[in-house]
């Protein structure tokens, strides 16, 4: 089971590597991050590999609900918790962001791009519910990735090393959700929503 989920893990995290460098130049404009989504689709947007992502994302759900049964009981030190709780809360999150595109997608009949992504993060009060929403995600994303290089270096002769990496990795996450936040919502001034997407803002 840890074997399925850390191969599963490393596929996403592929992806999901792409997809926040997307977001990223969404500090350069909606247009740019549309651009670069249109290049990446040309990559992941296929039948034979949207069926491994989604056949990835099921796996890591799975066994990261069976593996946090097992690991919750004798975990002891912060990145042991943190380890758990930050993949609970990846599980949590892929189960609803995978489910909200697809509908998007197949029922709403919208194009699940920039606008998509941001309608509920730029208009209030969804803003209440997305900001952590999406902040929590990506602070998880690195805080999963920081525990497993915790668990991976501890090992070594200088104890101190791994900590300090795994804690400049969270530094690191915290830093580019602030810089994700501030390309998605317009350098903080707020994205004008077009109207088709008004039907998740309720309009």
């Amino acid at each position: 089971m840890k074997r399925i989920h850390y191969i599963s893990g490393l596929t996403i995290t592929v992806f999901v590597g792409l997809h926040l460098f997307n977001h990223v130049l969404s500090i350069f404009g909606a247009e740019k991050h549309i651009e670069m989504m249109n290049i990446l689709r040309l990559f992941y947007r296929n039948i034979f590999v949207e069926t491994i992502l989604l056949g990835a994302v099921l796996m890591q759900i799975i066994s990261g609900i069976t593996l946090f049964k097992t690991s919750r009981k004798t975990a002891t030190s912060m990145f042991e918790k943190l380890h758990i709780w930050t993949g609970i809360y990846l599980a949590f999150f892929l189960v609803f962001h995978v489910s909200a595109v697809l509908v998007g997608r197949y029922f709403l009949n919208l194009n699940t791009n920039f606008y998509f992504g941001v309608a509920g993060l730029n208009t209030f009060p969804f803003n209440l519910f997305f900001i952590p929403y999406y902040a929590f995600a990506i602070f998880s994303f690195f805080g999963h990735i920081a525990c497993i290089h915790y668990k991976k270096m501890k090992l070594t002769i200088y104890d101190f090393t791994p900590k300090s990496q795994s804690i400049a990795i969270l530094i690191f996450g915290i830093c580019l959700t602030i810089i994700i936040f501030y390309g998605l919502t317009n350098h903080f001034k707020g994205v004008e929503i077009p109207k088709e997407y008004n039907v998740l803002i309720g309009k």
